[in-house]
């Protein structure tokens, strides 16, 4: 058995912006969570019922949605704490910011 077990339903608020946000058709809404995970994690389920979400924030190559986007947990840049193995906890607020190529 977990640590988590007795624990009830977490929250977070997830809120995408541009591109993600047209992909996703919606700016701003809770996801629900069994138990703390990794951004990784999250990214991963973000992206598995949204082809399109997944084409614009995964770089196919690398697996990654870093090359792509700004990611932010609680106003934090995910470089600065622990990248995609960063904790994601009850109430805390994810946002991704697409990042902009050109040539």
């Amino acid at each position: 058995m977990d640590d988590y077990g007795d624990l009830e339903t977490m929250k977070v608020k997830v809120k995408l912006l541009g591109v993600f946000k047209q992909a996703q058709g919606d700016a701003k809404f809770n996801l629900e969570l069994e138990k703390p995970e990794s951004l990784r994690k999250i990214i991963q389920r973000l992206t598995e019922p949204s082809f399109r979400l997944r084409d614009l924030l995964i770089d196919p190559e690398l697996n990654d949605p870093r090359p792509n986007a700004i990611i932010l947990v609680n106003d934090r840049e995910i470089s600065l704490m622990e990248g995609l193995e960063t904790i994601v906890k009850d109430g805390d607020e994810i946002v991704l910011i697409p990042v902009v190529h050109g040539g």
